[in-house]
């Protein structure tokens, strides 16, 4: 049997950066934070989340976790 055992995490901030005049599709920009503790909750990145981005020009569009785990036999 395998196990998945994660080892690191990293929170993203997706950024509004505005539309693209020629496609007129919208722009994003990412703001990345890397050595986020494995065991934080989705609430408490949220709200790191929230507090990160009223210090960002861009307005907040979309907050991720990124997740990498090791997979291997038990």
């Amino acid at each position: 049997m395998a196990v998945a055992e994660m080892y690191k995490s990293t929170l993203q901030l997706v950024l509004d950066d505005g539309v693209d005049e020629l496609t007129g599709k919208p722009i994003y920009k990412t703001k990345s934070f890397n050595n986020v503790k494995t065991e934080a909750t989705a609430d408490q990145l949220y709200t790191i989340a929230q507090a990160f981005a009223g210090l960002q020009e861009r307005p907040l569009y979309d907050i991720e976790r990124k997740d990498s785990s090791e997979i291997r036999q038990a």
